[in-house]
């Protein structure tokens, strides 16, 4: 359990090539996890030339400090340890896209062009920060686990010194098509006039990498719409007349938010109402039927203790109805 620069307590090893090794390590004094990138000197380098080697790494580390987007790993500093600057980096939990093209394959079009997107965004964003990114290929690419596209290794590369003066644009865009094309492998799809024109040595027909972008949104899924429930609750709906209904009302709850209403477990009112309804009326129209019949003539005690109300007694021949028999 190695602690570097008073600091940073080595956990375990994330990723080991032949310029370093990169860790997973607990910041001591911020309480949480960094990814701290070891770097070693190239085998066979003369001794005086590895100070300068050093320097030269920690001055692009600290330049790569400098860019703010959520596209690139953040690089918070450089420790020392025993004159070796280690680079202290955001950890970023997921997979390179190599890893991922490794254990899956190919990636389809459409998700391919989303990284693709986000690679030409994190390059803008590094440039206009003065810090060139050469030769990005899937292993400095990280799918991250909460769906980020998270571009590595600014700053922080060994090898020759960066040439001097502006950004070679073309050399980026052969480099963004070509990490294209190892995404799709031999199915590029609707992505093989954009890597084609990225490859392409001819400077009329090449693509920028500003254009690319552009081809590789309009390409890519499309992210689903946060407006949804706002534009369903503006649209007419039965209520007061202005729009102000239920279903105006969840929708604008969803668009705030707020969880859907929960429907009610109980009956609804409507059919059992009406049933009673029905039943009112049948026990209605019998006790009419019945007090109808109970006036026709012959007829006895209705049901319920209905009777009829005609004079009872020997020799009365009247129709039944309650009135007198007419003198003859």
């Amino acid at each position: 359990m190695t602690v570097i620069a008073g600091r940073y307590r080595l956990l375990d090893v994330l990723a080991e090539g032949a310029t370093g090794t990169v860790w997973r390590a607990l910041d001591e004094t911020l309480v949480h996890e960094v990814a701290l990138k070891e770097f070693r000197a190239p085998a066979g380098l003369p001794a005086d030339e590895v100070p300068l080697l050093y320097a030269r790494l920690e001055r692009g580390a600290r330049a790569a400090a400098r860019i703010s987007h959520p596209s690139v790993a953040t690089v918070y500093g450089v420790a020392t340890e025993d004159g070796r600057p280690w680079v202290v980096m955001e950890l970023v939990r997921g997979l390179t896209l190599a890893e991922t093209l490794e254990a899956g394959g190919p990636l389809a079009p459409p998700e391919a062009a989303r990284v693709g997107a986000e690679v030409v965004a994190a390059l803008r964003a590094a440039r206009e920060a003065g810090v060139h990114h050469r030769g990005v290929n899937p292993g400095h690419v990280l799918l991250a686990n909460d769906g980020r596209v998270v571009v590595t290794g600014f700053g922080t590369g060994i090898g020759a010194p960066p040439p001097e003066g502006e950004p070679d644009a073309a050399e980026e865009a052969r480099s963004l098509g070509a990490l294209l094309g190892a995404a799709v492998g031999g199915r590029p799809g609707p992505l093989a006039p954009v890597i084609d024109r990225l490859l392409s040595e001819d400077p009329e027909s090449a693509l920028t990498a500003d254009q690319a972008e552009t081809e590789l949104r309009r390409i890519a899924p499309k992210a689903p719409s946060r407006t949804a429930g706002s534009a369903r609750s503006q649209s007419p709906v039965p209520g007061n007349g202005e729009g102000e209904g239920p279903g105006a009302r969840a929708s604008a709850a969803r668009s705030a938010g707020a969880p859907p209403p929960r429907r009610s477990a109980r009956p609804r009112r409507g059919p059992v109402l009406t049933a009673g309804l029905v039943g009112v009326l049948l026990i209605t129209g019998a006790l009419t039927y019945h007090l109808v019949r109970d006036g026709e003539p012959g007829a006895g005690p209705g049901p319920g203790g209905v009777t009829s109300t005609a004079p009872a007694g020997p020799g009365s021949t009247g129709p039944g109805d309650g009135s007198a028999t007419p003198p003859r």
